[in-house]
């Protein structure tokens, strides 16, 4: 990508969208297109096709999706399949209509068999049955995934799909009935040592392993992938290590600083026992990722507290 080309970040107020436009700018990206949902709903068909005919992005970072964890999955699987549908509709239609040049689609590893083998490789989609908890977002991203690669073999689009790991970050949700495990559990102890509450009581059983990958790191990926990768087929993103949940709490609870107990609710579900990706095959490309998991947790839990006191202030 030359470094005056106009690029466009699909969700830039997003947990991934803020993580791409913070990496493009440092990398000496100038002319980088953003919209607000106000200024362009990504689910109106007729206002996305005048946003590409008018502004004619030459790139474009698909992250704009309707994410959450297990609850949210579970109480609102309408609302996330014809949400992600939509927008991906859009977006890469009209990525095709108005002659983008490269298109970076964003997965996630939900989309890969509830049993799958692991380490997970690209090669297990559609090897099995989906995890049920996110089985209408997953098979939303599948979609998306095929339909970059159907529009690549029909018109000869360069429409790229990447598959995150768990992330984490600055921006990201703190909601406690739509947040994901890792920004649902730093809130949780803060607010526990705020009110000095003697016990935090958590999902499941604390079993379940999974990865995490800070979205800075996923942002580098991504630009590393657009100016190096250009096959129909889709690649994990990742660390390549896994930590039980009920490691990653106790981690948490000692990076806030929370003295009290941990409790574990074994009626609510776990999910999937385990997800950790097979990363080799963008570790041979030359990527790998660099912030570690305490200190992604550190600054994680540092912008947080910035964020209240903005709020309080």
């Amino acid at each position: 990508m030359e470094k005056d080309a106009k690029i466009y970040v699909a969700g830039h107020k997003g947990l991934v969208g803020s993580a791409l436009v913070r990496a493009l700018n440092a990398a000496g990206y100038v002319n980088i297109l953003t919209k607000t949902r106000a200024e362009l709903n990504l689910l109106d068909q007729a206002a996305v096709s005048d946003f590409f005919a008018n502004e004619k992005p030459e790139y474009v970072f698909l992250a704009a999706a309707k994410v959450g964890g297990i609850l949210a999955n579970k109480t609102q699987p309408a609302a996330f399949i014809y949400e992600n549908l939509q927008v991906q509709n859009n977006v890469i239609h009209n990525s095709y209509l108005n002659g983008v040049t490269k298109l970076l689609f964003l997965g996630s590893s939900c989309i890969y068999p509830k049993m799958a083998p692991q380490p997970i490789t690209e090669e297990s989609l559609l090897s099995g049955p989906l995890e049920p908890s996110n089985k209408a977002y997953a098979v939303a991203k599948i979609a998306g995934i095929t339909m970059c690669q159907s529009y690549n073999q029909q018109y000869g689009t360069n429409f790229i799909s990447i598959m995150p790991t768990n992330l984490y970050g600055p921006n990201d949700n703190y909601d406690l009935e739509s947040s994901h495990v890792l920004p649902a559990l730093i809130r949780k102890f803060h607010e526990a040592k705020e009110t000095n509450a003697p016990s935090v009581t958590l999902w499941g059983t604390g079993a379940p392993r999974r990865e995490f990958l800070h979205v800075d790191d996923l942002a580098n990926a991504s630009l590393f992938l657009m100016k190096k990768y250009d096959d129909s087929e889709i690649v994990n993103v990742g660390t390549g290590e896994d930590i039980s949940i009920k490691d990653l709490a106790e981690l948490i609870k000692e990076v806030v600083g929370y003295d009290g107990t941990i409790e574990w609710d074994a009626s609510k579900p776990d999910g999937t026992p385990r997800k950790l990706l097979d990363v080799s095959k963008i570790h041979s490309m030359g990527w790998k990722h660099k912030v570690t998991l305490v200190e992604g947790v550190k600054d994680t839990y540092n912008w947080y507290l910035e964020i209240r006191r903005k709020i309080i202030t």
